[in-house]
């Protein structure tokens, strides 16, 4: 997790994972920052992985310029962001698109990035302490996902499986397959009763 300047603002919860194909931002941020949604463009490309086993549709695509560095030594790139509508822990993430445009080096054990600038080399980087956080607010933001999609799951289930309350308790329901037969039939009352007709004869 990095900070860095997103167009006219800095961003201090950005997610740099080379294991994406996609550089994402959320609406969301879009709105915190001021930008107005009608310069997206229109895109109808689905993607994987950023919903735990479901298909997320873009809200549309945004060019934005990104700067990494300080004011002595700095790069600034344009990069191409899928725009989600639904939420995160994150202000962005950063994907294999980044990576490539500013010929990233990442360092995962130390946490750090390595990118050339003007002025030398620019260090990237993030404390465990910082990591470590990020991770359990990513973890519990997830399982309130799951538990409330969960929860209109069973909800829906229960609803399917509740009896009928307009039903009387004592009425019955004849099914299909099954026939009238004759209680008694030397009996005059012409009594019957309803009989499965997949039985066996015995």
């Amino acid at each position: 997790m990095v900070d860095l300047i997103v167009g006219p603002k800095r961003l201090t919860k950005i997610l740099m994972y080379g294991g994406s194909g996609l550089n994402i931002i959320y609406a969301k941020t879009l709105d915190e920052m001021g930008i107005d949604r009608t310069r997206l463009r229109p895109t109808r490309a689905p993607f994987h992985g950023i919903v735990a086993e479901k298909q997320a549709m873009p809200l549309g695509q945004i060019d934005l310029p990104i700067t990494f560095g300080d004011p002595s030594n700095y790069r600034t790139e344009t990069l191409i962001f899928e725009v989600v509508g639904f939420l995160g822990t994150f202000h962005a993430i950063l994907g294999r698109p980044c990576y490539a445009k500013f010929m990233v080096v990442p360092n995962y054990t130390y946490l750090k990035l390595k990118i050339s600038g003007p002025g030398g080399i620019i260090t990237v980087g993030t404390s465990f302490q910082r990591a470590y956080e990020c991770k359990v607010e990513c973890c519990g933001h997830a399982a309130t996902i799951v538990t409330s999609e969960e929860l209109v799951a069973i909800k829906k289930e229960v609803t399917e499986e509740a009896p009928d309350t307009k039903k009387s308790t004592g009425s019955f329901e004849p099914t299909e397959g099954s026939r009238e037969v004759l209680i008694d039939p030397r009996s005059t009352e012409g009594k019957t009763v309803r009989v499965g007709t997949t039985l066996f004869s015995e």
